[in-house]
């Protein structure tokens, strides 16, 4: 993921629980799916790998 250009966002369903790990355009909010959360080790993997912290990463609904 570009870090200029993108911001990561996780989107949540209220209905099912469902979470997809998102880039978020910054300049347009276009949403683009990176991958499936099945777990909190996969988020957590996510940002080990990126140097992100959780607490960095939006939720939308």
């Amino acid at each position: 993921m570009p870090k200029g250009d993108y911001e990561p966002v996780l989107r949540c369903s209220i209905c099912t629980g469902e979470q997809v790990l998102c880039a978020k355009e910054k300049n347009s909010s276009q949403l683009h799916e990176i991958m499936l959360i099945k777990s909190p080790s996969d988020l957590e993997g996510f940002c080990e790998a990126n140097g992100i912290r959780m607490d960095q990463i939006e939720k939308v609904y």
